[in-house]
């Protein structure tokens, strides 16, 4: 996950709606499903969709009232964290 990604993704769905983010991920993971798809193409698709994930769970967060800095750095301890363990 990178945090730049969300941050920016975090904007997007406030500048427009997420279902937009939602509509995305559901093609995203459609196309996991191609059994032709590369490691590496695997990869990436697998990394957008972690960002897009991050970036509505940030969302949520700052609807129920914390600081988009906040959420955004809340976020990322959380993720450490589940690293680390």
């Amino acid at each position: 996950m990178k945090l730049p990604v969300i941050k920016h993704l975090t904007q997007f769905i406030e500048d427009n709606d997420q279902d937009y983010i939602i509509e995305t991920l559901e093609v995203l993971e459609a196309l996991t499903e191609i059994p032709s798809l590369k490691e590496e193409e695997l990869d990436v698709i697998g990394e957008l969709i972690s960002n897009m994930y991050g970036a509505l769970e940030v969302h949520k967060m700052i609807k129920e009232g914390k600081e988009k800095k906040e959420a955004l750095n809340d976020f990322m301890k959380r993720v450490l964290g589940s690293i680390d363990k």
